[in-house]
């Protein structure tokens, strides 16, 4: 049975939604300057693991970047999603659904906290909830976690969340010097964990 594809530039998705303490929202024109900040402040920590993060990019590089995802966010290739502590308005992280595949309606979460909000939930609370946006809003059939083999924080939060880990994919891919690392995958599918 073949499942029948409709444009996703015409789905109607939320762009914002809540969790107990968190907006998750689509990033917005001008997002730029407060994410600059968040990745400034934890490089360090981002470089280990983001692809993205092996050079400090300039405000005008995250911006660039944040308008680019908004653009993807509506024309629905990628929905990445920041994070906000709806207290006091700090961006916390980011977040986001990617590698989609809308006729299977299979999506990755990715995600990445700010380093002076680590350590206090949060990154499980917004997968929690993208999960259940995901899920609820976009009909998902499988979410799926990667994460290097090494990064046993990112792992903890898949399986807090019930996400099985279905394998590690050996030698899947290269840290910047050139040395192949593993890639734990975790996933949630419809009918068994949702």
């Amino acid at each position: 049975m073949s499942i029948k594809v409709t444009d996703p530039i015409l789905y109607s998705i939320p762009e914002s939604f809540e969790s107990k303490r968190l907006l998750i929202r689509a990033p917005l024109w001008n997002d730029g300057v407060t994410v600059n900040e968040a990745i400034i402040e934890s490089i360090e920590e981002l470089r280990l693991w983001m692809p993205w993060a092996r050079n400090i990019p300039t405000i005008d590089e995250s911006e660039l970047r944040i308008r680019q995802s908004r653009l993807q966010f509506l024309d629905r290739t990628d929905l990445r999603l920041l994070l906000f502590k709806k207290e006091t308005g700090q961006l916390i992280g980011s977040s986001g659904l990617h590698r989609i595949d809308w006729q299977s309606r299979k999506f990755e979460i990715g995600y990445w906290v700010r380093t002076s909000c680590g350590n206090q939930g949060y990154i499980t609370e917004a997968v929690e909830a993208i999960t259940n946006y995901a899920v609820n809003d976009l009909q998902a059939n499988r979410i799926e976690i990667r994460c290097d083999a090494r990064n046993a924080r990112s792992a903890r939060v898949a399986e807090r969340l019930g996400f099985t880990l279905e394998g590690i994919l050996r030698n899947e891919t290269c840290d910047e010097d050139g040395s192949l690392r593993d890639t734990m995958v975790f996933a949630k599918v419809r009918g068994v964990e949702f």
